[in-house]
């Protein structure tokens, strides 16, 4: 059987924009994801609105630009986590991306200043911390 239920759901957007200050009261700075990046995108696990128990995919590329944490991602067709979030980001019922993290280096202060980070994850999810982390493109495999 093949249709658009086995395609795989690709997507682009940005898990983390620099200069902005989040919901948290943080901003991450330009060169906070720079050893992430370096160590490759295999590295890092895609999940659904941060749940370790439920990946659902894998980022396929990373990378670090003017705006920020840019990724692109494929959704697995063979999970069920991976079919809902795909279904999801399909309607547009969910846009959001946020990453889990742990702080090397920030400067604290009234907005606290994310300098570097160690990524642990990159999730699709309904509310993101930083709201103009989102989906930027969707398309079919």
């Amino acid at each position: 059987m093949s249709g658009a239920d086995d395609a795989a759901t690709r997507f682009a957007g940005y898990a983390a924009i620099f200069d902005r200050v989040d919901r948290g009261g943080d901003v991450v700075r330009p060169g906070a994801f720079a050893r992430a990046v370096q160590a490759g995108p295999g590295a890092v696990p895609l999940l659904w609105q941060h749940e370790a128990g439920k990946p659902i995919g894998r980022i396929e590329s990373m990378a670090e630009d003017g705006r920020g944490l840019r990724v692109i991602g494929r959704l697995s067709a063979t999970s069920g986590a991976g079919r809902e979030a795909a279904a999801l980001l399909r309607d547009g019922a969910v846009r959001g991306l946020s990453f889990g993290y742990r702080v090397r280096d920030a400067k604290p202060g009234l907005v606290r200043e994310l300098r570097d980070l160690d990524l642990v994850e990159v999730s699709l999810v309904t509310f993101p911390m930083q709201p103009r982390a989102t989906v930027l493109a969707v398309a079919e495999d």
